[in-house]
């Protein structure tokens, strides 16, 4: 589903129609007119284990048409728009992890915002949830600017990535299971490629929390059982180095290898729960400004210890 005619980018004046064709000028759009296109969930799987690098992993998920329902939404909102974003483009596709491809940090999330992602091209920018998240990561050091407002406003994170569970943005907020579990193998992917870097993780809310622990059991994490529960502030400790050697990643998938500089060190993996920064907990102060950033001033200190 596609528009006639363009609109200008917000930041670059270059005409796109909605959705936008990859490989068209987008800023940041990781993919090309060549990348391939998963269209049901055994595709997924096969291309997220097969992906040899983070950007063809973000191109692949870019372009990714498995799930009917949501291309449909993503789509329909990308033509229908809301008003305040009537004379703009929107991104219309799913949304990639972003930030730095070696990070100490990670972010989960649900999944984009229709009238957010969905319309900039970037996870958690360009809504009310977006705006609090960036100015608290810019407080306590993990992102140069306090806004993001559209892919390619010079945003830069700082040793730090956020993806969401769920690639595309679901209708109401609340993805199916069937949806969550056919997006399941781009997060494993995605998460296994950054394992080595990684020193913390942030769930906000309590999808991301549930999606986080189901990632790191199928990429054969020791995790703690039972299952920690979520709640603001909630933390927990994975250990990466096996019994009988250190988690070794390649590829997407994990597995014990014996000996190694990880068993010695016994690194470990810090996972914290965070309320969602939704306009339904900032407006009501079940999350408040001081809450976030020591959250999150709390994973900037436990990553560079």
């Amino acid at each position: 589903m596609t528009t006639s005619g363009t609109l200008a980018h917000p930041l670059t004046g270059q005409g796109f129609p909605s959705p936008v064709p990859p490989g068209t000028g987008w800023p940041g759009d990781p993919a090309t007119a060549e990348t391939p296109v998963a269209y049901d969930a055994s595709q997924v799987v096969t291309m997220a284990g097969g992906a040899r690098s983070l950007a063809e992993l973000s191109a692949e998920v870019s372009v990714c048409r498995a799930c009917p329902r949501l291309v449909r939404w993503r789509e329909q909102v990308a033509v229908e728009k809301r008003a305040s974003f009537a004379d703009q483009p929107y991104w219309g596709r799913p949304i990639a992890g972003w930030g730095d491809s070696r990070p100490r940090v990670l972010l989960v999330g649900l999944a984009p915002a229709a009238n957010g992602g969905n319309r900039t091209g970037r996870v958690f920018t360009g809504d009310r949830s977006g705006d609090w998240l960036f100015a608290s990561l810019h407080r306590v050091g993990l992102a140069e600017l306090p806004t993001s407002e559209h892919a390619g406003d010079g945003q830069r994170l700082v040793a730090t990535r956020m993806v969401a569970a769920v690639r595309c943005a679901p209708p109401g907020n609340a993805p199916t299971p069937v949806e969550r579990d056919t997006c399941a193998p781009w997060l494993d992917a995605e998460l296994g490629a950054v394992l080595p870097s990684l020193r913390v993780v942030v769930c906000l809310g309590s999808f991301g929390w549930d999606a986080l622990w189901r990632a790191l059991g199928r990429l054969r994490v020791p995790v703690p059982r039972p299952r920690p529960r979520f709640g603001h502030g909630a933390r927990a400790t994975v250990s990466l180095s096996a019994p009988d050697g250190p988690v070794t990643v390649s590829g997407g998938s994990v597995s014990a290898a014996p000996g190694g500089p990880a068993s010695r060190s016994g690194r470990r993996l810090e996972v914290l729960g965070c309320y969602h920064p939704s306009q339904q907990n900032t407006f009501t102060g079940k999350l408040t400004e001081p809450m976030l950033d020591d959250l999150l001033g709390l994973a900037a200190a436990l990553a560079h210890p």
